[in-house]
């Protein structure tokens, strides 16, 4: 073997052992107890029940109440009166004069009264009242602002370690999981 090649590995090693090293150090820097953490690990609990501590005699609400409106479409019969009669009595007037201009002798007495009818039924439709309208109304109410009252002030929870059963206080929701910290010191 080359002397190169010997130098080479010798380098890689060396480089390789302050990297295992320095890894080692960053390992144990981790996982080294404090003076505080003696003897102590953490692990996972399986959270069975959460349930919220309320406080009822809150701060009054931080804004007055407001009002919400929205408009809302109604129909609206418009104000007519029905001149029904007076409308088919009117069509068949005209519809008779107009009928009368067409037609001789005993046609134009057909004419007249084909018209006369025609006139009446036109007139009739005409006078009927008319199409609904529709107005918009606008609908408001009060609505009391949020703040105050009851809210949630902590969790008191149970959760399992190891087929043990333990609760505690908590300011926040856990979820499904709990990590907690074991410490074992010594029974005098």
């Amino acid at each position: 073997m080359k002397p190169t090649s010997i130098l080479a590995i010798g380098m890689m090693l060396c480089a390789s052992s302050s990297a295992v090293q320095a890894d080692v150090a960053q390992t144990q820097a981790h996982s080294t107890p404090t003076a505080r953490d003696d003897n102590a690990r953490y692990g996972w609990a399986d959270v069975l029940r959460v349930d919220p501590v309320y406080d009822d005699s809150g701060p009054p609400p931080a804004t007055p109440p407001r009002e919400e409106c929205y408009d809302e479409q109604t129909a609206v019969e418009p104000p007519q009166p029905d001149n029904r009669t007076a409308g088919t009595v009117l069509g068949a007037i005209v519809g008779g004069v107009i009928g009368n201009q067409f037609g001789k002798g005993n046609g134009r007495a057909a004419t007249t009264a084909a018209g006369a009818a025609a006139g009446a039924v036109v007139g009739n439709n005409a006078s009927a009242p008319g199409e609904r309208a529709f107005a918009t109304e606008r609908h408001c109410r009060i609505v009391e602002a949020a703040g105050g009252g009851r809210h949630i002030v902590a969790y008191d929870i149970e959760y399992r370690y190891r087929g043990e059963l333990y609760s505690a206080r908590m300011n926040f929701d856990p979820g499904d999981r709990l990590r907690v910290r074991i410490s074992v010191t010594p029974a005098e």
